[in-house]
């Protein structure tokens, strides 16, 4: 024993001084490199041929700093930058703008509700000419968004062409705070007392506008709650905390962050007394679900407290910091990495300082862990839904006819502009459908227009010949290659045909949202969701329901 304790006090003897060495190493490589980039800047700037800009010198030099980082480890020259990424806020006029390919000019696509663009009456496929004195016309996106944008409460001239009657219109319009994604775009019962929300992001407060809805479902005659966080990259954790303590009861700890200085290590229980602990709860995620909705969801299934269904999560599992620098300036900072209750870390990629990064860490190289009632469950690479389901996919022709930028026909979107052009109204978001009839005519205009794609089969079939004729195998091969090519040639009509329903249904989604604004589009979405229907299933069965926590 003596022995041993001899040993360890020689360790931390010699460990002391040590420490203090590599201490005073690190400092002195700080400080011998701010020194010669000091002096680098300071010889460029009286040196160099021209006058250098001392703002994006420098803040080209920290961003290249940054990105030998993670990507969450990010700087920003103006204040303002970060508060609107963090609070998904800005000023202007609610509309979604994209670039028309076929007229080379920026076109309102879609008006939010509620906005000075609604209530201006902006409308789908309205082309910007100018704002105020200056001129829109040819500009990129970025350029007319950014004069569209401003401080609240200022005023502005907005000329714009109708394309349904060529007429050149002109408003003026007051910038506001806009919401670029509402919190909760929809809520509502569906079939069966099935309760359904969908939260787009984790801003303060957004677990009022829930906790709200939930009281209004559930006294309606609520029985199961389907929480829908695909596409939620996340935000706060005090809110993800939050929200788990709707169904949670009081002083459970949902998150801790644990990084390099101890003393900022923070640990998140739900604080108060639940709203309800036994009614059945349905997580929908997907590969975008990252940070705060992984928190909510890998503790309610940590602690056995809901079901998850969908796809692997993001897996991000690193919390960042907001610091102030000096003039205004700000950074977000990768402080800690985060851990749910079942004591797991979800970061699926290693950040390496040298700016490289390993790969999604294989799930061979992951550890087991067990949720509230013994249940397993796994780090790294995200949460792992307890039913996996995949999205329908979607077709090379339809992401061909409704990609901006891609079919310079801009069919599809012209079609749509005239359709809501005949129509002063449809029905609500829930029945509403493209008949056969709007279908075929749609089907002409696109034979018409001279669309064409280029089928990813085609694309692999022309690499494939190369390799063959490089190898010498395609003159033996000739006669089979060439009959599959025949196989898959290019058949337009052929592919509207046998891709009808969902091309009728992105048909659908865009006109609806049109008149229904985002809670009609998700309303619509969700009536051909299989997810969507899995989580419904499951939720309506008490069983099976129960089975799966258990």
């Amino acid at each position: 024993m003596k022995e041993r304790i001899a040993v360890l006090l020689l360790a931390l003897a010699c460990c002391g001084p040590l420490a203090a060495q590599e201490d005073a190493d690190h400092n002195f490589e700080v400080g011998k490199n701010l020194e010669i980039f000091n002096t680098v800047y300071r010889n460029l700037d009286m040196l160099y041929v021209d006058t250098l800009d001392a703002k994006r010198v420098i803040s080209d030099g920290i961003n290249r700093m940054m990105q030998s980082l993670d990507p969450y480890t990010v700087y920003y020259a103006d204040a303002n930058e970060l508060e609107s990424f963090l609070s998904g806020k800005y000023a202007g006029i609610g509309a979604l703008i994209r670039y028309n390919l076929k007229i080379g000019n920026a076109v309102i696509d879609q008006p939010y509700a509620n906005t000075p663009a609604q209530e201006a009456g902006l409308k789908k496929g309205d082309i910007i000419l100018s704002v105020d004195d200056s001129t829109m016309v040819g500009k990129s996106t970025s350029y007319v968004s950014s004069h569209l944008r401003g401080d609240a409460g200022t005023s502005f001239m907005l000329k714009i062409r109708r394309p349904s009657t060529g007429k050149v219109m002109q408003m003026k319009i007051t910038r506001r705070q806009i919401q670029q994604t509402p919190t909760v775009p929809y809520y509502g019962l569906r079939r069966d007392s099935i309760g359904y929300l969908l939260l787009s992001q984790f801003t303060d407060g957004c677990t009022r506008e829930v906790r709200r809805a939930f009281i209004e479902m559930k006294d309606k005659g609520m029985k199961a709650f389907v929480l829908d966080l695909r596409g939620n990259g996340g935000g706060s954790e005090a809110e993800a905390a939050s929200l788990v303590n709707m169904f949670v009861k009081k002083g459970v700890t949902v998150v801790e962050n644990r990084g390099k200085m101890k003393r900022a290590n923070h640990a998140y229980k739900t604080t108060v007394e639940p709203i309800d602990t036994v009614m059945p709860v349905v997580v929908l995620v997907d590969g975008n679900t990252a940070s705060a909705s992984e928190i909510t969801s890998g503790a309610l299934q940590d602690l056995d407290r809901a079901v998850v269904v969908g796809t692997r999560t993001y897996g991000k599992g690193l919390v960042q910091l907001p610091l102030d620098l000096p003039y205004n300036a700000q950074m977000k900072l990768t402080t800690s990495k985060y851990y749910i209750p079942s004591g797991r870390c979800i970061q699926a990629i290693n950040y390496r300082h040298d700016g490289t990064y390993t790969e999604h860490i294989p799930d061979s190289l992951t550890h087991e862990f067990r949720t509230l009632h013994g249940r397993p469950v796994r780090d790294g690479g995200g949460i792992t839904p307890d039913i996996i389901v995949k999205p329908d996919s979607l077709p090379n022709i339809v992401y061909y006819l409704s990609a901006s930028g891609v079919d310079s026909t801009e069919v599809m979107h012209e079609y749509e502009v005239d359709y809501i052009s005949r129509h002063l109204s449809i029905a609500p978001a829930g029945t509403f459908e493209i008949t056969d009839a709007d279908y075929e005519e749609f089907r002409q205009r696109v034979l018409q227009s001279g669309f064409k794609y280029d089928p990813e089969s085609g694309k692999y079939m022309e690499s494939l010949k190369k390799v063959m004729e490089f190898e010498g195998y395609y003159e033996d091969a000739k006669a089979e290659f060439e009959a599959l090519e025949r196989k898959l040639s290019h058949n337009l009509e052929y592919e509207l045909d046998r891709h009808k329903d969902i091309i009728k249904e992105t048909l659908g989604a865009d006109i609806v949202e049109a008149y229904h604004y985002q809670a009609g589009a998700v309303e619509y979405a969700l009536r051909f969701d299989n997810q969507m229907k899995e989580a419904c299933r499951i939720a309506s069965n008490p069983t099976e329901y129960w089975k799966l926590l258990r």
